[in-house]
């Protein structure tokens, strides 16, 4: 289920992630849900895998657990 704006994303992650990376999510797990339709009932996991996976080259989380610009 691709998401249309930042506003459609899980609670974990728009209630944690700044605007950006936000950003970057909900771009990377649209572009994985589209390339990973062959996987049937994996499709969602790996989506989101993918997605956290491009939010930690940007983004890394602090000490005081806020995510973070690197």
């Amino acid at each position: 289920m691709p998401y249309r704006d930042n506003t459609d994303l899980p609670d974990a992650v728009r209630e944690h992630l700044p605007a950006h990376a936000q950003d970057i999510f909900r771009e990377a797990f649209n572009s994985a849900w589209d390339e990973y339709a062959d996987r049937g009932d994996e499709r969602e996991k790996v989506a989101f895998q993918v997605a956290w996976s491009a939010v930690k080259r940007s983004y890394r989380k602090s000490r005081d657990g806020r995510w973070v610009a690197r």
